[in-house]
């Protein structure tokens, strides 16, 4: 009720297993997943979504523990809301997650102009303009999340990036943003495009190694 007052068209389901279906059914641009589901919860459902669809997916916890937390993020989470959550700050969260979607890369890359957008590292090939990225030459699909993390990576190679740096520009947040979510995103992005592109500076954040 609250989103339609927003503007938002919101399809409802009482149940992870009935979600499911009406995922598959219709085109939905986000999903909003509580944990606790009936039939299937909401960390199984997103690992399902996550089997053939990319679309950004905000987890919501009633109880905000780290468990839940790091189990959603794990399981292909963009972001969470740990209930109750004000409504202002739930719409803020969703409007950030399809911006995010939709977004337009800049044709630069560590402060230099990319010609042709193409930048290449080893096996990993980055179309920062057509947003499209390969390793060994094979598609790779990345969640709007991943990308926008990948592309601050690949423009500053070789540069050491603090966690809250990069809270700050891929998820919109301020300096109250939870870590955590950076870490679990850079897990899942270096098991796409392979774990020795990131590097872990202890205690800081990441680098991308050239």
């Amino acid at each position: 009720m609250a989103l339609d007052r927003y503007g938002y068209q919101v399809s409802a389901a009482p149940d992870g297993l009935t979600g499911l279906g009406m995922f598959r059914e219709g085109r939905h641009d986000l999903l909003l997943l509580d944990i606790m589901l009936p039939h299937l919860d909401g960390i199984g459902l997103c690992r399902r979504i996550r089997e053939t669809s990319q679309a950004p997916i905000l987890m919501m916890s009633a109880r905000g523990d780290a468990l839940d937390v790091v189990a959603g993020l794990e399981a292909g989470a963009d972001d969470y809301v740990v209930k109750p959550v004000d409504t202002s700050v739930l719409v803020a969260r969703i409007r950030t997650l399809l911006r995010r979607a939709t977004f337009t890369a800049p044709a630069t890359a560590a402060g230099r102009p990319v010609d042709d957008g193409l930048l290449t590292f080893r096996d990993l090939t980055v179309d920062t303009r057509g947003l499209e990225v390969r390793v060994s030459g094979r598609p790779l699909a990345l969640t709007p999340t991943e990308l926008r993390l990948l592309l601050e990576f690949v423009a500053a190679p070789g540069i050491a990036l603090q966690r809250q740096t990069l809270l700050r520009k891929v998820w919109d947040y301020g300096w109250d943003g939870d870590i955590r979510v950076v870490d679990l995103a850079v897990q899942r992005l270096r098991k796409k495009i392979g774990a020795d592109h990131i590097e872990t500076v202890r205690g800081f954040g990441y680098k991308f190694r050239r």
